[in-house]
Parts: structure tokens; C-alpha cells; sequence
């Protein structure tokens, strides 16, 4: 099926709404409730490998059924299962699997652009969804995500597992309840190696084992031009071409915006955003930022991202600390040793009047006073997929550790970024300063960004640095206005290749 019919979203919207007023008893009675949950995983090459692994731990869960558009992927993964005792249904098409009877809920791995459609197919099938960050690949798809959910009265998680550590959520009302005064900069941070993914001359051709139209989907097809020697083609890289990730502000970066904008207790994107960045150090088939600041304007304070791909300087290479990170992400980081910004490579500072809190992992904090001593530590762990099953199984979507809504804000986070970024214009670094020398936050952050291309012989005057266009943000209507907007509110959506057409809920 292209997509799920009029009439089919019409009947599953209807049953979730009646859902919503079933009393207890009448919940007792529907699959699921006290019986298994009955789980599909969309998308196993990266984190649907996490995805499995944490499933199977959950008591009353039962992996039914397994999706990936990679064959090999699919068949590496259903031997693995096996070794646990695991026998799920096998799928390529993600279509195919929402009409799978019996199924209560997905998880969703899939590369960025097939985020938000997936998880609208599965609300409007009926089934309750875990996506991955960013939730989306553009605003507007995040905004259509969030109604279906509301339609379609599902539970719709998103992937920002930090939002579950007991650590971070009492750092969090520790911080917002005034104990070191009002918040000056919330800041985020991925000075994390990303080698270049190769220079090509001509297409790279896609691995039989994978059906390159479903890989697409929602994107144009476009012949792959990348052949990373860690990754190959296809797979990961993908996060550096626009077509289907969003860089590292939306890889990394939608974790530490999205605990920065929670520490500010900000409900909604702000009243600006600005870009400075670039792809410097190498020149290879990559199109997205490998060296860039964010920073959006709140009424709160400034909310401010940092991305460094290159290493804390030329010809350094040595072995990090990977914990926690996935192979792709561990490989990456392990290309070469990150300097760090108050003892943190990837992770947040919130700056405040009395002191600041420091994340460490990513369910962790510190808290310290001006001078630098220890006030208060905060610990905790993941818990979200946990959290996911338990309000599957009570429907009481209040429990969430995150709603559908926040996800989407802090994914937009990334996506205005971006687009400042796409609208921008190559700027001397003469003019940059002048730029940026009446904005404290980002003078500094900006600073220390040249500081580190230097130290990689990057030369802003040859390859000079993207000065993002500065867009004023309409926050209610998630829309830009005034200058450069035209341009930008282009980017706020794409143009879909059918069948894989996300629809218009909101």
C-alpha cells in the first residue's frame, strides 16, 4: 500500500479517540494491557541495535517483528536474535509491517527523513511509537508527527533519553528553582572527530543487499557520492548530506539543545537563530557544518551549541573514551582525541549568576559555585525505553519522560540552525568579527571556534567560514519573518517523492 487510506485513518483515529475514554477495566480487556507488548523494530544498522538490546530486557515485551531496506542487515540481525531465543517476522517495507496483525508498538531507527512519516503511518495504523532524535528531518514534518499523535491518541515517544536520568531531571529543578541564581548561558557541546567520508568522481554503486527506494523514501533518489572506507555508501554517512540528516547539530546536537532548552524551561523555539560554520579541513563529498555555532536567542538566555568534527589539532590521533556511544559514533570519536570546554567534549555547561552545572555522560551533573567548588551531584541512567513500555502498558501518557511536542521543538532547534546556516554567505574573517563582536555569548564561542581551525592550519581566508543569515523567528507559527525569511521559510519543509508523501494534519 502506497499509504494508509482515508478510510483506514478515519477508523484508527476514531478507535484512539474512544480509546481515551476506556475506563480501566475495559483497558484490562485490550492486547497488551495485561498481556505481552508486542514490539516491531524499524531500522537495525544503528540504533535499532540498542533498541533490540534494551527490548529484550523489559519483562512482558516480545520482539514480533524486525524492518530493515538492508537484507544483509536484516539477516545479520535475525542470527543475532537467535542466539537469545528471539524468532520475529522479517520485513523490508515498513507498510507491509504496520499491517502485520497483533502488533502493538514500533520503534523506529531509520535515518533521519524517514522519521516523522514512519512514526505518522504507525499513529494512523494504530500503534504506539518510539522515534528516534531528531524526530524529524525538517519543522514542518515535526509539527505533522505531533498532530497524528493527538489524532490518532497514541503514545509517541521521543529518542532524547537523557530527559529520563534521575541526575539530569533533578539537576534540572535544582536549577530552575533558583539554587544558583538566574541562568546566564545554557550551552551544548560536540567537539566530537568526524574524518571526511571521501571525495568521489562518479555515483558510488548502492550494495545489492539494499533496496535503495525504500532506503530513500521521502527523499529524491539520488545516486550515492560517498564511499567511506569505515561505512561504505549508504550507511551512517548519510547524517553529512542534507537530503537525509542534518548534520551534527542534528545527530549530537538535538541531546544537548534539547537539555539546554529544558534547563531554561523555554516551551517553544526562539525569537532568533544564527548559524556560523562550515565544512573546513577537507574537502570530501560532505555537505553539512563539520565546524559550527549555534545560537538561539531566548528570553530566558542565550541557548548556545558548539560543533567541532576536526581534532584539537593537526596530525593528532588517538584512542577516547567511547562509552555509551554506538560503533559508528565510538569509531568516530576514537579517530582522534577532542580538546574540551570546562571538562566537557560532549555534553552541556548551564552557566547561572551563582555558578554552573557541568554534564558528564549523559545522565550525570555537577554542580559547582563561582570558584569552582562542588556544591551538589546529581546521578542517574536511561530509562526511556523502560518508560516507553510502561506507558504503553497504562496509557497514561502524563508519565512520559518526554512528550512528542517536546521532541519536536528541540529537533526544530537543529532544523532553524540549519537553515540560517543554508541561507548564509561566505564571509572574510574581518567581516565576521565585526559581525559578531556585540554579542558576548557568541563572540566567545565564535573565538574559540578559530582558535581551534587554526590549530588544524585551516585558512579562513581561503576557505572562509558560512555567516548564517540572522532569522527572526514567529515562534507560535514556527514560521520566519522579516529579512531573509522568504528564502528560509522554503526550507522549512521539502518537497516529498511519492508514495513516501507525509500528510497535512496540522
Amino acid at each position: 500500500m502506497p499509504h494508509l487510506s482515508r478510510r483506514t485513518f478515519i477508523k484508527t483515529t476514531s478507535v484512539g479517540l474512544a480509546a481515551a475514554t476506556l475506563s480501566a477495566r475495559s483497558w484490562a480487556q485490550l492486547a497488551g494491557v495485561n498481556g505481552d507488548i508486542r514490539v516491531a523494530v524499524v531500522g537495525l544498522h544503528g540504533r535499532g541495535k540498542h533498541h533490540l538490546s534494551q527490548l529484550r530486557e523489559i519483562p512482558g515485551v516480545r520482539i514480533v517483528a524486525i524492518c530493515d531496506v538492508d537484507s544483509d542487515v536484516l539477516a545479520r540481525t535475525v542470527a543475532e536474535l537467535a542466539t537469545h531465543d528471539v524468532s520475529p517476522q522479517t520485513f523490508a517495507d515498513v507498510r507491509k509491517l504496520l499491517e502485520m496483525p497483533g502488533l502493538d508498538a514500533i520503534t523506529i531507527a531509520t535515518p533521519n527523513h524517514w522519521h516523522s512519516l514512519a512514526g505518522i503511518w504507525a499513529c494512523q495504523a494504530g500503534k504506539d511509537v518510539y522515534v528516534e532524535k531528531p524526530v524529524s528531518h525538517n519543522v514542518w514534518e515535526g509539527r505533522q508527527l505531533v498532530a497524528a499523535a493527538a489524532k490518532c491518541n497514541r503514545v509517541v515517544l521521543p529518542g532524547t533519553q537523557i530527559r529520563s536520568g534521575e541526575g539530569l531531571i533533578e539537576a534540572v529543578a535544582w536549577v530552575r528553582a533558583g539554587n544558583l541564581g538566574k541562568i546566564t548561558a545554557a550551552r551544548g557541546f560536540c567537539y566530537k572527530r568526524r574524518e571526511s567520508i571521501g571525495l568521489t568522481s562518479s555515483p558510488t554503486p548502492v550494495p545489492p543487499s539494499i533496496n535503495y527506494d525504500l532506503w530513500s523514501g521521502p527523499a529524491p533518489i539520488i545516486p550515492p557520492h560517498r564511499n567511506s572506507k569505515r561505512n561504505g555508501p549508504v550507511h551512517y554517512d548519510w547524517h553529512w548530506i542534507w537530503a537525509y540528516g542534518n548534520g551534527d547539530v542534528g545527530n549530537q546536537g538535538i541531546h544537548q539543545m534539547d537539555v539546554a532548552r529544558w534547563f531554561l524551561g523555554e516551551s517553544g523555539l526562539p525569537r532568533h537563530s544564527l548559524s556560523i560554520g562550515g565544512r573546513l579541513g577537507y574537502i570530501d563529498d560532505g555537505q553539512t557544518p563539520n565546524t559550527q555555532v549555534v545560537i538561539h536567542d531566548y528570553a530566558t538566555a542565550p541557548l548556545i551549541f558548539e560543533v567541532r568534527g576536526l581534532p584539537s589539532k593537526a596530525g593528532v590521533s588517538s584512542t577516547v573514551a567511547t562509552a555509551g556511544m554506538d560503533s559508528a559514533e565510538a569509531a568516530g570519536a576514537a579517530a582522534g582525541t577532542m580538546d574540551k570546554y570546562r571538562g566537557v567534549s560532549v555534553g552541556n555547561v548551564i552557566d547561572c549568576e551563582g555558578g554552573s552545572v557541568i554534564t558528564h555522560g549523559y545522565f550525570s551533573a555537577t554542580a559547582y559555585d563561582r570558584d569552582g567548588k562542588v556544591i551538589r551531584e546529581f546521578k542517574g541512567n536511561d530509562r526511556l525505553m523502560q518508560n516507553y513500555i510502561d506507558v504503553v502498558r497504562s496509557r497514561r501518557t502524563v508519565d512520559l519522560f518526554s512528550s512528542i511536542e517536546e521532541g519536536h521543538v528541540s529537533s526544530a532547534l537543529c532544523h532553524t540552525g540549519n537553515i540560517s546556516h543554508l541561507v548564509g554567505h561566505a564571509t572574510p574573517p574581518g567581516e565576521l568579527n565585526d559581525a559578531v563582536k556585540g554579542d558576548a555569548p557568541l563572540a566567545e564561542a565564535y573565538g574559540r571556534m578559530v582558535e581551534h581551525l587554526a590549530a588544524n592550519n585551516v585558512d579562513l581566508v581561503k576557505t572562509p567560514l558560512t555567516l548564517g543569515a540572522p532569522l527572526k523567528i514567529d515562534a507560535p507559527a514556527e514560521r520566519f519573518t522579516g529579512t531573509g525569511s522568504e528564502a528560509a521559510n522554503k526550507l522549512l519543509t521539502r518537497d516529498y517523492r511519492a508514495p513516501f508523501v507525509v500528510p497535512h494534519l496540522a
